[in-house]
């Protein structure tokens, strides 16, 4: 009897171990790959940062007491079928900054809530070709708030759900197993949805979104792209090109016919995100990440209202030479967690 047994427990461990061999082998092949499979690949990381900093008497001067909390997430959910794949990528970003200097109120420093989702079947001419339905969201979690106003918060500049993004794009698909995807749509149907708070508060509006209105529909073309690589062991690399022109683009006027602002489908709205990550040990890690966006519905404004005297000046702050790009760079040293 102890003999079957111990011949059913090596045979269950040589079972578990092919097994667990055979997963990896897929998920190995499937990032450079097209194999014809059935699958579940998922791929995760969760990082978390916490910075502080205390001073007393100090020279140099500064802030007395500090704090900053930030959460990044990014993992994807692939289901392969045969020539059938189902994508999903979700990345979500968080941070609150605390200072002495203002009672510890915390201050957000970042907010995103991204999530695509893709089904494309496989086309017979040519293995790296999908006929793919894409799907778009993006949205963010609290209020936003303009810091730099007198009375900040007394009103906020957006908030969970304004603005809501959402795209739906059939198109053509090009990929190479999970590491390399370029999506493009020539019928492209996108949606922003703004509370009217926010649309009332200016002649032009608000994200796009007419005055006193709180849904936009555009109609256009979608290039997205995505690549993901690693670097070394320890060191990856994940960078992503979204780009968007609306046919439907032209200039808001007013009640009386005045252009407030000028638009056209040359004006071109770009994503592009980058992410490096590195390894430093096993729960703990570096991550580098630059975002930057360009859309025409989102304008600079140069100008600020002097508390003093009421006039209109210049604003003094960094990247003022930037103009209407908007620009976002973290780094963060922290724990991280990969599944």
């Amino acid at each position: 009897m102890k003999k079957i047994i111990a011949i059913l427990l090596v045979l269950v461990s040589l079972t578990a171990n092919a097994q667990l061999k055979r997963a990896d082998t897929v998920r190995t092949n499937l990032e450079v790959k097209n194999i014809d499979t059935v699958a579940w690949v998922h791929t995760g990381t969760l990082n978390i940062g916490i910075n502080q900093g205390f001073l007393h008497n100090w020279a140099a001067g500064g802030e007395i007491a500090s704090a900053t909390i930030n959460g990044l997430f990014s993992g994807s959910l692939n289901r392969l079928y045969h020539r059938h794949i189902w994508s999903n990528n979700l990345d979500m970003t968080y941070a609150l900054f605390y200072a002495y200097s203002n009672a510890f109120i915390p201050r957000k420093m970042d907010d995103r809530i991204d999530y695509t989702s893709k089904y494309g079947y496989r086309l017979d001419t040519a293995k790296d070709f999908y006929f793919t339905t894409l799907f778009n969201f993006k949205s963010q979690f609290t209020k936003g708030y303009d810091y730099e106003a007198d009375m900040w918060d007394t009103f906020s500049t957006s908030k969970f759900f304004s603005p809501a993004y959402f795209i739906l794009a059939p198109g053509i698909e090009y990929r190479k197993g999970t590491n390399l995807s370029l999506f493009l749509s020539p019928v492209a149907g996108r949606m922003t949805v703004v509370d009217k708070y926010y649309t009332m508060r200016a002649p032009e509006g608000a994200f796009g979104v007419e005055n006193g209105k709180n849904v936009r529909f555009e109609l256009g073309a979608y290039f997205s792209g995505r690549y993901m690589v690693d670097i070394t062991e320890n060191l990856s690399f994940k960078t992503r090109l979204d780009l968007y022109s609306n046919y439907l683009a032209k200039d808001y006027t007013d009640s009386l016919g005045n252009v407030v602002k000028k638009d056209n489908p040359g004006n071109v709205d770009i994503l592009w995100d980058n992410l490096f990550a590195g390894k430093l040990s096993k729960y703990f890690s570096m991550t580098l990440g630059g975002t930057f966006i360009y859309d025409n519905d989102i304008p600079y404004v140069s100008t600020t209202t002097d508390p003093v005297t009421g006039q209109e000046v210049e604003k003094d702050e960094p990247g003022m030479g930037l103009g209407w790009w908007q620009v976002k760079q973290v780094f963060t040293v922290g724990f991280q967690y990969k599944f």
